[in-house]
């Protein structure tokens, strides 16, 4: 059995393989690089995703906004600094507005703990609602001026000018630190009520990034973002790809032995035994919620290094551009395609399924080229004119009917988690 299973993880990553090498040789080495450092980002992100889902059985339908607020706070962290903005009066005024935030957020939190001191709950609750309101007025009319004074002046607040691995890492851990704020909320529903909520959060975050021109300069964009190796223009297409390549991929490997580790301790037993049976698990003492919180956290950390890593490579941040087919849904294919719980799987899926991504559009033009060249030929009617966006829309079909069959021959994934025995 042992080796049956490395014959297919070594026959399906082969054969990936030669996939690539024909992409390499179709359409050239500067496309095929780009193709794989762009799977390299997502593969963590899904790598990310597979220690909520695969771990801890926990469905995030948000990744996109776990991706967005990671990529926003790395742009923001390395991109260089705007000394318009701040030789003008609004770093005061954004301090002054931070002050309000922090102190209204740090009363409402203490009335939302009066019940402890005999508060009655229903008083307690009203009064968190009137703080958390009168803190959001505030804080409103605190930033109006500062964001009109921004816009006008220097465009947007610009950027720290620190280095871009700086703000990868500080992009996960902001991703950590929202997934823990609604992580307190959310993780004691239901999965289905979660994934509604971890939906709503990400369109929230979007919604904010879009219309914070003061901030994100919203729908005009920011760029060029720098990159963590020499650009292109310094080095050229496929060398400043590679060298890119190459830092995603050590990336990879180091999460991945991390996760492995992790996986093989006593804390990967504790939380297989809490998503395999969370009724047996909490009857021997064990926090559920807790441990759960651990990996929803964690999970989103990863996912926002990947994020980052991703919209620092397209050098564009651009709040518009997020969507859910494309930062989460696409991400949790990966995950179900490869096999969730098992690590090396969902690197694999995440290779193969951006390739399919990638490649339905130019295979099905030239499918559809072919195809109306022929009806032409036999019929005497000319083809459409919007093939190439007929083209493009190919590839959400390629991927479903590709998930379909999937699921229908092997439902626990292309490589399956191995089940831990323990004598």
């Amino acid at each position: 059995m042992m080796r049956a299973i490395d014959l297919r993880t070594v026959t399906l990553l082969g054969g990936l393989a030669v996939i690539v090498a024909l992409i390499f040789a179709w359409l050239g080495n500067a496309y095929g690089v780009r193709m794989l450092v762009e799977a390299s980002c997502l593969a963590i992100v899904a790598l990310g995703l597979n220690v909520q889902w695969g771990y801890a059985g926990l469905f995030n339908a948000g990744v996109m906004g776990f991706i967005a607020i990671a990529a926003f706070t790395g742009m923001l962290v390395s991109f260089p600094v705007n000394p318009v903005f701040w030789e003008s009066e609004a770093p005061v005024m954004l301090l002054r507005t931070g002050t309000y935030l922090i102190i209204g957020v740090a009363v409402t939190y203490l009335v939302s703990r009066a019940d402890r001191i005999g508060v009655p709950k229903k008083l307690r609750t009203a009064l968190t609602v009137v703080v958390a309101a009168v803190t959001y007025l505030t804080v409103q009319n605190a930033l109006a001026p500062a964001a009109e004074i921004i816009e006008k002046g220097s465009s947007f607040v610009g950027g720290f000018g620190l280095p871009v691995g700086l703000g990868w890492v500080l992009g996960g851990l902001v991703a950590g630190l929202l997934a823990w704020f609604i992580g307190r909320i959310t993780l004691g529903l239901r999965s289905d009520y979660l994934a509604i909520a971890t939906l709503g959060i990400a369109e929230i975050v979007k919604s904010f990034l879009k219309n914070a021109d003061w901030l994100t300069r919203g729908t005009l964009t920011v760029s060029p973002l720098p990159w963590p190796v020499p650009t292109p223009n310094e080095i050229g297409f496929v060398a400043a790809r590679s060298a890119y390549l190459a830092l995603t991929a050590v990336l990879i490997v180091a999460i991945y032995i991390l996760l492995q580790r992790g996986w093989a301790s006593p804390w990967g037993r504790m939380m297989r035994a809490i998503r395999d049976n969370e009724t047996a698990a909490e009857a021997v003492g064990k926090d559920v919620n807790r441990r759960r919180l651990e990996m929803f956290v964690l999970g989103n950390i990863i996912v926002g290094v990947g994020g980052a890593a991703l919209v620092t490579f397209g050098g564009i941040f651009d709040p518009s551009g997020f969507n859910p087919i494309n930062h989460t849904f696409l991400v949790l294919i990966m995950v179900v395609l490869g096999g969730s719980g098992n690590n090396l799987g969902t690197i694999f899926g995440a290779l193969l399924v951006y390739v399919i991504w990638t490649m339905s559009e130019p295979a099905a033009l030239i499918l559809f080229r072919y195809g109306a060249s022929w009806f032409q030929q036999i019929f005497d009617i000319a083809p459409p004119s919007d093939l190439p966006t007929r083209a493009l829309q190919m590839r959400v079909f390629v991927i479903g009917l590709t998930i379909i069959l999937v699921l229908r021959f092997a439902p626990r994934g292309l490589l399956p988690e191995k089940v831990m025995k323990y004598e």
